[in-house]
């Protein structure tokens, strides 16, 4: 892990003000689930989401006879936001001579959380509490060598839980199995806008290439296999958040890095900290299908 602790003499880092004028680094990454869910209202405490189970049921009617009544069943569904946050310590002296450096750096907060929120709603680490739901036990399908096959075996486990793909959620290593998929006589099965092999529909519904949908397969007693996407209904789920993305900067706290208390205004430095809270809620798990290598 890198040195938290950001200043001029930070490990890699050999710059002077003026050699800072172009700056390297990986695209800003947004989250998928917070891409292709829909945002509900949350307000701070919480809300309960009402579910309404199945539909009512209509039938032909003779000429005077009485109407058939029906309803619908109810479920619900509790969510609550919860707080994900990191802090990013400066020294003084690394804003005042690498400011366009500090505002990149700054910048990646945001995708840090957008990150973390993916990677936990796909099951890697732990949930922050209850009532947050992942995908963890999803069904999954193989994406083996008949992919056309395995895509449409994804979308009939959607439509046997009684919901419908809208959307598909693709690690990079997922885009590119599908990418190198060919018929019978060796032509790419998915063609982008201009002709080239590219993945920008799956079986008429939107992707979406996102590393964060990817899950690196487990070894030993906990062997599991590779993720490399994610199928289903995203309209069925839901996120929240109170006010989104909140940022504080103090130079007068004290913080912990590497377990040890530091004195920001008397070490010079100062701190950013980029926050959220954040709720995720699933209708029912069994409308989405991890896509596994």
């Amino acid at each position: 892990m890198a040195d938290p602790t950001m200043n001029r003499q930070s490990g890699g880092l050999d710059l002077t003000p003026e050699t800072q004028a172009e700056i390297w680094q990986t695209a800003t990454y947004q989250s998928a689930f917070m891409q292709l869910v829909p945002q509900i209202n949350l307000p701070g405490k919480g809300v309960r989401v009402p579910i309404i189970t199945g539909d009512p049921e209509a039938d032909w009617v003779a000429e005077g006879a009485v109407k058939p009544k029906s309803g619908v069943g109810f479920s619900k569904k509790d969510m609550v936001p919860y707080t994900i946050a990191v802090i990013m310590p400066f020294s003084n002296q690394f804003r005042r001579d690498f400011e366009a450096l500090y505002a990149q750096v700054v910048a990646k907060g945001p995708s840090a959380i957008a990150r973390k929120i993916d990677q936990t709603i796909m099951g890697l680490g732990t949930t922050p509490g209850a009532d947050f739901d992942t995908l963890a036990s999803a069904p999954q399908v193989q994406l083996g060598k008949t992919v056309w096959k395995s895509l449409n075996d994804a979308d009939d486990k959607v439509t046997a839980a009684d919901g419908t793909v809208d959307g598909w959620a693709l690690s990079p290593q997922g885009r590119s199995i599908l990418r190198q998929a060919t018929d019978n006589n060796g032509r790419p099965l998915f063609l982008g806008s201009m002709g080239e092999s590219d993945v920008n529909t799956v079986l008429g519904n939107r992707t979406y290439i996102s590393k964060g949908v990817h899950v690196p397969a487990g070894t030993g007693e906990t062997a599991t296999p590779e993720i490399v996407g994610v199928a289903g209904e995203f309209a069925s789920a839901a996120w929240g958040t109170p006010e989104g993305i909140q940022t504080s900067i103090s130079d007068q706290s004290t913080i912990t890095i590497d377990g040890q208390p530091v004195n920001l205004w008397e070490q010079n430095m100062f701190a950013v900290r980029i926050e959220m809270e954040f709720g995720f809620r699933v209708r029912d798990i069994n409308r989405f299908v991890l896509l596994t290598k």
